[in-house]
């Protein structure tokens, strides 16, 4: 996904997530490195980390603090 789409999904699916638990976002773009953890900052999530998926697709953990 481009941005903003990766934090735009993660917006919406966030709800999805039991408070406490946490979801992953995959996303190519380059800014979404940036982007995710902002986010969270913003929204007052707490920003896990960056992983790879199993095919090397940029991955961002965020677990969901309320």
């Amino acid at each position: 996904m481009l941005c903003p789409m990766p934090v735009i999904e993660l917006a919406r699916h966030l709800a999805d997530v039991p408070v406490g638990g946490t979801i992953a976002v995959l996303a190519t773009d380059p800014a979404a490195r940036v982007d995710v953890p902002a986010w969270c900052r913003m929204r007052g999530q707490e920003y896990v980390g960056e992983v790879g998926a199993p095919d090397g697709t940029p991955t961002y953990v965020v677990r969901r603090v309320s």
